[in-house]
Formats: structure tokens, sequence, C-alpha cells
């Protein structure tokens, strides 16, 4: 082999060892952001959930809509089993106001709703990154808010119709919705998998089939 192969093989090598390093500083730094991400998420819904259930009456757990209503199976002689549930099977709700509609909503109804979804947070992310949100201003404002005209059975996440189901007009929510009642182990868009989403949530009127809009009283 001649000295001008050896300079060009040389080179060769040298230019596969700078790229295979800055792929390994890039995947490094953009994986900080997410370092034991299942854990830290089941970490924080765990603490929340604990702090609900030790909480105030500001504080409220809602079982999945999708597990509400069941009834036990007899098994054997006739004995009824006994319906168990795991703590990702609920969201945690804080209350930060209260409506005083007492009308319930419907899985058919239309809404108005104004939401804003954080994940937890990160490195680069104080108050957890904002994934999607109708908030026109930093901090909710019915005065300013311009909530968006959807309906329950949309197609959202578990979680969040559980929380929509569960709220009435006027009701200014918190919600903490679990991996298992939103994305799982899948990855979507800009939310990465095993992730639990937060979700400040007001509700400010609905409409039942081709009836009138109902807005707190």
């Amino acid at each position: 082999m001649n000295f001008k192969n050896i300079k060009y093989l040389f080179f060769l090598l040298m230019t596969v060892f700078v790229l295979s390093s800055c792929s390994e500083t890039n995947e490094d730094e953009s994986n900080s952001e997410f370092r034991n991400w299942q854990e830290r998420n089941d970490k924080a819904f765990a603490d929340t959930l604990a702090k609900a259930r030790n909480g105030s009456s500001e504080w409220k757990v809602i079982r999945s809509w999708t597990l509400q209503n069941q009834t036990s199976t007899t098994e054997g002689q006739g004995a009824a089993s006994t319906l168990k549930y795991n703590d990702d099977d609920y969201i945690v709700v804080h209350i930060l106001k209260k409506g005083n509609s007492d009308a319930n909503l419907l899985y058919t109804d239309s809404i108005q709703l104004s939401y804003r979804g954080r994940l937890i947070p990160s490195d680069s992310y104080a108050n957890g990154y904002v994934f999607d949100q109708t908030f026109v201003a930093d901090e909710y404002s019915s005065e300013t808010a311009k909530p968006t005209k959807t309906t329950v059975n949309y197609g959202w996440i578990d979680g969040f119709t559980t929380a929509l189901l569960g709220m009435h007009v006027g009701d200014h929510w918190q919600v903490f919705i679990p991996a298992n009642l939103a994305y799982g182990s899948s990855v979507n868009s800009t939310i990465p998998a095993y992730s639990m989403l937060r979700f400040e949530m007001a509700l400010t009127a609905y409409k039942r089939g081709k009836g009138s809009w109902i807005t707190e009283e």
C-alpha cells in the first residue's frame, strides 16, 4: 500500500470516528431530558395520588369511565367475585374552582372547553413542556379565554374523557392522568412513551342534541 492510500485510509477512519462521536453526544444530550422517564412519571403520579387520597375535599380520585358501572360476576357456587382496580385505572383531580351547576355531561354532549396539557417538569421545562393548549395567556382567565367547541366523544384519551364526564359547567380543574389512561408505551407526536399528562381544564358551556348552549348561572 502506497503512502497516498495510507493517508486516504487514515482520513476515512478519522471521519467515521468524528461522526460516531458526534452522534453519541447528540443522543446523550437528547436523552438526558427524558432519562428514567417512566420511573419519574410513575413516581409523579403515585405521589399525586397519595396526596389526593389523604387530602381535602379539593381533591378527587375518579376511576376511568371505561371501568365504571361494572358488576361483579359469580363463580363456583354463586360466590361473587371482587372487582379489583390498579392505581393507574384512576385519574386525580385538583379542583381549582367549583361551578354551580349540578348537571352531568353525557357522552354525546357538545361542549365549550379551555385546556392546557403539560408533561411533568424536566431539565428544559421547569413547569413541564406544553404539548397542547387552547389558552391565549400564561394564566387561565374566563374573561380572556377562547374555548374550543368540541364534543365529549371526540376521541380523547380515556383519562381526558373521564375528567369531562365528571365535570360540571363552571368547573376549573387540574387533572393528572397516568400513562395507562393516556398513550401508555406509545409515543404520540411530542409526548414520550410512559408520560403522565397534566391538564388544566375549564368547562364553560355544554349543549345537548339540538338544544341551546347552557352556561353557568
